[in-house]
């Protein structure tokens, strides 16, 4: 895929993370309760962006291609929302204790604002060839019917979704404005503020080496320093609601949410919908692992050293030694014939392994969330490979993996072959490994050498080739 969509919710707030994660901080609050720890996230995995080893949502980094409006300007803002903001920002700084290097621009986007920003920036560079080349790829992993219009569907999801962004090229804040400055857009502005603080103590680009670049060369380490950046920030928002958010502001956020409708999202395919969670909730779940362990000097320390992947996003106790395994595969186009092109090499992660085996676009091919859970933990490494031939309008895909262990492996082997039955019907065994046949693909899966080959082509001769071709 367009491997620039890597760092796509790098400092978006997603509106229905935000309720998820502060619905529980408001309430205690309002109860007048006070407790360090952020409401509790789903019980499935989180690890990555979309994919931790396939991106298709375009970056958020560019900066704005005109200036807002005058009225959204930062000196054209109301002094009383100034001031709030003012408030908010110390506010964050006592609370994270990294303190701001300098002031930046701060905006109030209208609907209509945002929107013209998703079509003319966030979307500008995605085109319909890089969006139709993403949906077939997502195709053939089973996690997206044919044909799917992913600009459209980005476009909408995100005029919905985005209660604010800190622009890390510009250096600026934007904040989505409701009927006012209340609950809602204080809590987003604390989160967004956490961004600022971020950039400017470890420095998105150069410090961390975050940036489209580096997240072509790998995505595993892109979707960790994702996960650690907003899960920093949904902890500093949550505690800055318990800290200092007022009555008022708790009314707001009750009423926010229980006026929130969110079409666009709620009609996303399956993976999708808890693909956009991963930095929110299992980033938040790994800062909050290592906040108990040591406070926010724990955190601190998490930017000298970020995640190397999704299986440390998972498994906070893996960090940092456990290291994704580099797995090498040859260029294999010659061994699917004239026409084929190479479209995709990337690693696709404990993260999408385990999306791919619970949460497909077709119902019948999802497998037990347990079961998919302990399939994807254990991994180790992976490489995939994704051909295309136009003229023919066929695709290929080529996947190998390690695991930590003979039994990770197993439970692997196990729960694809329960997923590959359910997708396409019961397995042959060849002399190859077990054999599936889907509509226009053959699949072929086998174990050799202590690594996990996964080959979907359009012929059984082609799987026989590339066979023969690994090393």
């Amino acid at each position: 895929m367009d491997k620039r969509t890597k760092n796509i919710l790098l400092s978006i707030g997603i509106l229905l993370i935000i309720v998820c994660l502060c619905l529980g901080a408001a309430a205690a609050v309002s109860a007048g309760v006070l407790i360090l720890r952020p409401a509790s996230t789903s019980t499935a995995p989180i690890g990555g962006n979309l994919p931790t080893a396939i991106s298709e949502l375009p970056t958020l980094s560019a900066p704005l291609p005109t200036p807002l409006p005058t009225t959204s300007a930062q000196s054209a803002l109301d002094p009383q929302i100034s001031q709030s903001m003012d408030l908010i920002q110390s506010q964050v700084v006592s609370l994270r204790g990294l303190d701001p290097s300098q002031s930046v621009p701060r905006k109030l986007l209208s609907d209509a604002e945002l929107r013209d920003i998703v079509i003319n920036d966030f979307l500008s560079e995605y085109t319909p060839n890089d969006a139709r080349q993403d949906a077939n790829i997502l195709g053939i992993l089973g996690l997206l019917p044919a044909d799917f219009d992913l600009l459209s569907f980005y476009t909408e999801l995100y005029s919905e979704q985005i209660a604010g962004f800190y622009d890390d090229e510009e250096k600026a804040m934007y904040v989505v404005q409701g009927e006012g400055f209340s609950g809602m857009e204080k809590s987003t502005y604390a989160h967004e503020y956490t961004h600022v603080l971020q950039d400017q103590v470890y420095d998105f680009n150069d410090g961390l080496g975050y940036t489209d670049e580096a997240c072509q060369e790998d995505t595993e380490r892109c979707a960790g320093i994702q996960a650690l950046i907003e899960g920093d920030a949904v902890l500093t928002e949550t505690l800055w609601l318990q800290t200092y958010a007022s009555e008022q502001d708790i009314r707001d956020l009750m009423g926010f949410y229980n006026d929130y409708e969110s079409p666009v999202f709620d009609s996303a395919p399956h993976y999708m919908t808890e693909d956009f969670m991963f930095p929110y909730l299992k980033g938040q779940a790994f800062v909050q692992a290592l906040y108990d362990q040591g406070g926010y000097a724990a955190v601190d320390a998490a930017y000298r050293q970020v995640p190397m992947s999704t299986e440390q996003i998972l498994h906070p106790e893996k960090y940092p030694d456990e290291l994704p395994i580099p797995v090498d595969l040859p260029e294999l186009s010659a061994s699917l014939g004239t026409g084929w092109q190479e479209i995709d090499r990337n690693v696709m992660g404990e993260w999408y392994t385990y999306l791919i085996l619970a949460h497909g676009f077709e119902k019948r091919a999802r497998i037990n969330d347990s079961k998919a859970l302990a399939g994807s933990a254990g991994w180790g490494g992976d490489t995939y490979l994704v051909y295309e031939n136009p003229a023919a309008k066929e695709m290929a895909l080529v996947m190998r993996s390690v695991w930590d262990t003979p039994q990770d492996q197993a439970e692997f082997v196990d729960a694809f072959t329960e997923y590959a039955n359910a997708r396409w019907g019961k397995a042959k065994t060849t002399n190859l490994g077990s054999t599936w046949q889907g509509d226009d693909q053959h699949i072929l899966f086998y174990e050799s050498d202590g690594f996990v080959t996964w080959i979907m082509v359009p012929e059984a001769y082609q799987a026989e080739k590339i066979v023969a071709a690994l090393p």
